[in-house]
């Protein structure tokens, strides 16, 4: 089973979404085969270098009071302490597109589900610029790739155009929300789902046959 976890660093709910659907494959231990790949998406493409306050931007975004904003913040992390994410406090909205940058190249060193996990951990959990090079390369470090290969590729222009063909090619067929996770080319399970309900989604499209598999729904 291929599994395409289309998402943004920025998003809270694809961390959510991502620890939810690791819980779900644990739960099927290892009964269903599946090939996880990370595909990019940014929600804020237009995002300066400099970043944004994360209050004004979400208030300007989405029309929320502060107290609107408070509630949902508590709630993402109730949330996220049901599938074990920390979410600390997060003053400032970054530019992610280096980052999905790091995520290609890491898809390639077979590196991509923990580098993943690192940028948002690093970005929700501790308030660090996922758009910094510093960052970038500490994390690839960490990670297990190569640091000088990190910092080469974020001082050039290298899998610029990749990253840019994927965001065009998902937001062509209809992404425009994240987390998605499009399962075998064919399903969709969109948002933070919880473990059980991808779980019985997973199984689902396990049990169906090739014939009996349509073009993506909402699952």
């Amino acid at each position: 089973m291929k599994i395409d976890f289309v998402s943004d660093v920025a998003c809270p709910w694809c961390a959510v979404g991502l620890n939810s659907l690791e819980i779900a494959l644990a739960r099927l231990g290892g009964s269903i085969p599946v090939e996880l790949h990370f595909q990019p998406f940014e929600l804020n493409p237009g995002m300066p270098a400099q970043g944004e306050d994360t209050l004004q931007h979400l208030a300007k975004k989405y029309g929320k009071s502060p107290a609107e904003l408070a509630q949902g913040r508590e709630g993402l992390r109730r949330r996220g302490a049901e599938v074990g994410f920390t979410f600390g406090e997060r003053p400032r909205v970054w530019n992610t597109f280096n980052a999905h940058r790091m995520l290609h190249w890491a898809g390639l060193e077979g590196r991509q589900r923990e580098l993943k996990h690192a940028l948002l951990a690093a970005y929700h959990t501790h308030a660090q610029n996922p758009g910094d090079t510093q960052v970038l390369v500490r994390l690839a470090g960490e990670v297990g790739l190569d640091m000088t290969r990190a910092r080469a590729i974020l001082e050039s222009d290298e899998y610029t155009a990749e990253v840019r063909e994927s965001e065009r090619h998902w937001q062509g067929l209809g992404i425009d929300a994240v987390p998605s996770m499009i399962i075998n080319g064919r399903h969709l399970i969109q948002g933070g789902q919880p473990p059980e309900v991808i779980e019985q989604a997973l199984r689902q499209v396990a049990a169906q046959t090739p014939s009996e598999a349509g073009a993506p729904t909402p699952g």
